[in-house]
């Protein structure tokens, strides 16, 4: 498994790659207290083994793409916990960093566990000599809140003032040298429009992915009308949804790919429902793998999960991708 020097937008075009899942719930799964309101983003500065041991588990899994864990770190956020602007600096650079040396030891584990085994293990060595993208992730504001607004929007802010906000962070984020920028969980299209204000002249590629219900994003707009604010903007490589119903994503797939010509980013939770009052999850799973031929067919490249869906899933969606493309890649 090796730092790719293939650009991500070219590996795209030979066929469909895995991302990860969701990062709590394999922090949780390790063992992780994720109470804070730093959430997952506590752990960079607390216990940063424990993140580079859940990037490890969704590569070794088969995801090709690894979502950092910076999805709810800011300055703001970091500042309230007394953390100044450049240890927060240093902080974001690390969920980079934690990320690629996360794929390096899911790559030394593969290779190991193919020369220990009689006859060699073939899928092993093919996940050890497969690259793998970083993808930085850019949450929306309410996620800094952490009050659940990420999953309304409409903020009280203004497109100028969102930017603003967002532009700190992705400055540091960039000159760390991901693959691609995650803008993702978007809820709102004004939103969208200051993230892609705030990602101009950035460098890096990015791709953008609303937290939908329906045929619309949280905050109401119409898909298509959300989904235009990409579609001529080069630095977008791939336009989508994530952290939503995965029956909604089968629909938005169609639209993301319609309005804008782009690839398609789809990481759906697992179906489950979050209780904000009990604190727990409820319902039943209703993330399926056999999706993935639909949603590639309707164009989509870059294929995950994201909440309570963890390594065994991500691992029976390769299986798939792999039987429908064969390994995707480049070198």
């Amino acid at each position: 498994m090796s730092v790719s020097r293939t650009p991500l937008a070219t590996a795209l075009e030979r066929g469909p790659l895995v991302l990860d899942g969701g990062l709590s719930n394999q922090l949780e799964a390790q063992g992780c207290d994720l109470s804070d309101e730093l959430w997952s983003a506590r752990l960079l500065a607390d216990d940063p083994g424990q993140i580079e041991a859940a990037h490890t588990a969704y590569a070794r899994a088969g995801a090709r793409v690894l979502i950092t864990s910076s999805y709810q770190a800011t300055y703001e956020g970091f500042a309230h916990r007394g953390v100044g602007h450049e240890e927060a600096t240093a902080l974001l650079r690390r969920s980079v960093e934690l990320a690629r040396t996360g794929a390096e030891r899911a790559a030394a584990r593969d290779q190991a566990e193919g020369d220990r085994a009689a006859g060699g293990d073939q899928a092993a060595d093919d996940r050890a000599a497969e690259p793998v993208w970083v993808a930085a992730s850019v949450g929306p504001y309410g996620a800094m809140l952490a009050d659940g607004s990420e999953y309304r929007g409409r903020y009280g802010l203004s497109v100028a003032e969102l930017t603003r906000f967002h532009r700190p962070r992705i400055e540091a984020l960039a000159a760390a040298g991901p693959d691609v920028l995650a803008l993702e969980t978007v809820p709102d299209a004004d939103e969208a429009a200051a993230l892609l204000s705030a990602v101009e002249g950035c460098g890096v590629p990015v791709w953008l992915s609303y937290s939908i219900a329906g045929e619309t994003t949280r905050a109401g707009q119409p898909l298509r009308e959300a989904f235009a604010l990409a579609a001529g903007v080069d630095q977008v490589i791939a336009v989508g949804v994530n952290c939503c119903e995965p029956g909604d994503a089968d629909r938005a797939v169609e639209i993301a790919a319609d309005i804008t010509g782009k690839p398609v980013v789809v990481y759906p939770n697992s179906g489950e429902e979050w209780d904000a009052t009990a604190r727990s999850w409820r319902g039943r799973a209703t993330f399926d793998p056999g999706r993935v031929k639909a949603w590639r067919d309707a164009g989509a490249r870059l294929i995950g999960g994201c909440c309570r869906v963890g390594p065994e899933r991500i691992a029976e969606l390769a299986a798939v991708v792999r039987n429908h493309q064969g390994v995707s890649g480049g070198s």
